[in-house]
């Protein structure tokens, strides 16, 4: 028996407890993929996938409604992975562990993956059912868009009859999405130099960021939460600015579009020096406390010496001048909102995570995700940082670029489906534009005049680790989606 046994609609809910026994984190999706070949296989149904493992599957119009437009259903079949530190499951290997909570859907020790494993429940449903009214149905299951959009960049789809296309991957109940933000990836590589550590001379400490909320990169990048990496980052460099302690390791963060909860260091500080070092450390988390106390009051420092419980003991570090030199590039790069929208109240406009921070044998690698709602400034802020770590003589490379999605002045999707939403619930839904990225913008480009939107129910804490969905939500959004696709079109 599953746990979402019993909960309703009861196909939605079956599909996604089936595929959270699969690992689907980016860039390991060929077990869900070839899933979701064999589920399109055993019900006769037309399915390609392509070399990315992307999914395409169609399901013909039911009776009456064969010369209505098709539709294309999309969403993508990765998830961000991360799990709290004391969480024994194997995010490659193991099956998640679904609980349900208060009338919400979440996942014991890791994230859920609602985002957008509820897409792939939908259409599942969908194309499983036989008592569904709906015009033909071109299904659009993308990879690894979660680190860059590449599936939906390498997906061919000439081969659809449709142009109107409903994005599954929105977050809120009552919302249309009509636009977003486009972004990149940026990694910026520190060089090292290390030396021998002389444990006689120095006290090893353990240095922890802990107790931030986390979110998502793009949609809470506004809320004020707190960047465990760039905070332990400005720590270390006010207790560098008074010591000459060296770096011996640090890591922070597990997805640069997830804004990092913890992060670690571990450093040798001259035994003359600990007490001035620990005073520096104390003050400079005093401050950031006070700031944070209205957005992220769980921020605390954790710091432990030489033969404490779990201590790292190093047998090299960086030295310390190496330190400083990385340190303050890691502080002089910008991080957070950037610019906000002149045209849209409260929409966020340019902005960048620094999500993973990993030192490595040769360099210390900055890992961010970049967005934009306006390309030149997107470039703009790229070079900048360029700029500013070629000071540190660090190399910075761009990758995964993907472009924004322009609002449509006339769209006949957005207006049957918001008729079709203040028929079913009262009022009008709410248009936005999010910063955030969806495929819809290279999937506009791929299909000339495709016309899009973006739907779906209540979600949480996404990215993170307690990430969840409301189940009423799901159902009311399962309904909401049966109802557009047996409205009859009168404007094609």
């Amino acid at each position: 028996m599953g746990v979402l046994d019993g909960l309703k609609p009861a196909g939605v809910f079956h599909f996604f407890e089936e595929i959270s026994r699969i690992p689907h984190g980016s860039g390991n999706e060929k077990q869900i993929s070839d899933y979701l070949k064999k589920f399109a296989g055993e019900r006769g149904l037309e399915c390609i996938q392509d070399a990315l493992n992307n999914i395409i599957i169609i399901k013909e119009a039911t009776p009456g409604y064969e010369q209505e437009a098709p539709y294309i259903l999309q969403g993508h079949m990765d998830m961000v992975t991360v799990k709290k530190p004391d969480c024994d499951i194997d995010m490659t290997k193991d099956p998640l562990r679904l609980c349900v909570r208060d009338g919400r859907v979440c996942a014991e020790g890791t994230s859920l993956g609602g985002d957008d494993g509820i897409a792939v429940a939908y259409i599942l449903a969908l194309l499983d059912a036989q008592d569904i009214k709906h015009p033909r149905l071109e299904m659009v299951v993308t990879t690894e868009e979660e680190t860059g959009l590449t599936g939906a960049q390498g997906i061919d789809l000439s081969m659809l009859r449709g142009r109107q296309l409903i994005n599954l991957d929105n977050e809120e109940e009552g919302v249309i999405i009509t636009s977003c933000a486009g972004g990149a990836r940026v990694d910026v590589d520190i060089p090292l130099q290390w030396e021998a550590v002389q444990t006689d001379e120095s006290t090893v400490l353990q240095i922890s960021v802990q107790g931030l909320q986390g979110g998502h990169s793009g949609s809470e990048i506004d809320k004020g939460r707190g960047n465990a990496n760039c905070l332990l980052g400005r720590i270390l460099m006010a207790a560098a600015q008074q010591t000459a302690f060296r770096l011996a390791a640090v890591q922070g963060g597990q997805a640069d579009n997830a804004i990092p909860r913890e992060a670690e260091a571990v450093v040798l500080v001259p035994k003359e020096a600990l007490t001035q070092t620990l005073d520096c450390i104390d003050k400079e988390t005093a401050r950031i406390k006070e700031e944070l106390k209205q957005t992220d009051a769980g921020f605390c420092v954790v710091c432990r010496k030489s033969g404490s419980e779990r201590q790292y003991e190093p047998e090299k570090c960086l030295t310390a001048a190496c330190t400083k030199q990385a340190l303050s590039c890691l502080t002089a790069l910008p991080n957070g909102i950037i610019a906000m929208s002149e045209d849209v109240k409260g929409l966020v406009q340019t902005s960048l995570n620094l999500g993973i921070m990993t030192l490595k044998e040769e360099t210390l690698q900055l890992s961010y995700a970049v967005r934009s709602s306006i390309d030149k400034e997107k470039e703009m802020l790229c070079k900048r940082m360029q700029e500013i770590a070629g000071q540190a003589g660090a190399e910075t490379q761009v990758r995964s670029a993907y472009p924004g999605w322009a609002y449509r002045k006339e769209s006949p999707l957005r207006d049957r489906l918001s008729t079709v939403y203040e028929r079913m619930y009262g009022c009008q839904p709410r248009l936005q534009a999010i910063h955030a990225g969806l495929e819809c913008g290279l999937l506009t480009a791929k299909i000339p005049g495709l016309d899009c939107v973006s739907i779906g129910p209540d979600m949480a804490d996404v990215h993170t680790t307690e990430e969840s969905f409301s189940i009423e939500s799901v159902a009311r959004m399962w309904d909401y989606l049966l109802a557009v696709l047996a409205e009859k079109q009168q404007d094609r």
